[in-house]
């Protein structure tokens, strides 16, 4: 008998982390019921239930789980290169150049879990007058790196939410800290 397969989409709160388990955070699995939490731990047939990807503890916004290895693997492999969108508030107004420099790929600062490296090509679009909230586009997924590409732009992002994953979009009607089940298709 085969297992059945199942897509959530999740409209994570900042303050909660991706991790099973956690002895410092809230994670998003205590958002779920205990029969999809059980999933996580004791999966009943086949694969745990987990998320595709990760977004860090500040972030907020579109994160889907799954029991479907190949989907996570899909939306997840550096190869595939899934877009990823991300609305960032911004310390300080941007500056056009950042358009530019941020197409080109940056050096991105070292961090606790990750050295100084180069990233790829990302979108960036200011969207206010201000140019204190952006539009980032990126196909690679590393740490921390839309909060890494601002500070070397010397800017520093205050809030960031994750609004699309490749062809997943957050549903505009799905509270922070609520999910819906969605269909693989």
């Amino acid at each position: 008998m085969t297992e059945e397969k199942i897509y959530i989409m999740m409209n994570k709160p900042a303050g909660y982390v991706c991790s099973a388990v956690s002895d410092s955070h809230h994670t998003v699995y205590e958002l779920l019921p205990p029969d999809l939490q059980d999933l996580v731990t004791k999966p009943k047939r086949g694969h745990r239930l987990h998320t595709v990807g990760r977004l860090d503890c500040d972030t907020s916004g579109l994160l889907l789980l799954t029991n479907d290895g190949f989907f996570s693997h899909s939306l997840t492999a550096p190869e595939e290169k899934i877009e990823k969108t991300y609305i960032a508030l911004l310390e300080k107004p941007g500056k056009p150049d950042y358009i530019f420099k941020a197409k080109e790929g940056l050096t991105l600062p070292a961090e606790k879990k990750s050295p100084e490296e180069k990233s790829g090509p990302a979108i960036l679009r200011p969207l206010n007058e201000e140019m204190t909230l952006w539009e980032v586009k990126i196909t690679e997924g590393k740490f921390h790196q839309v909060r890494r590409i601002f500070q070397a732009l010397n800017n520093k992002v205050l809030e960031l939410r994750r609004t699309a994953i490749g062809k997943w979009k957050l549903d505009d009607s799905l509270k922070e800290a609520s999910y819906i089940f969605i269909n693989k298709i």
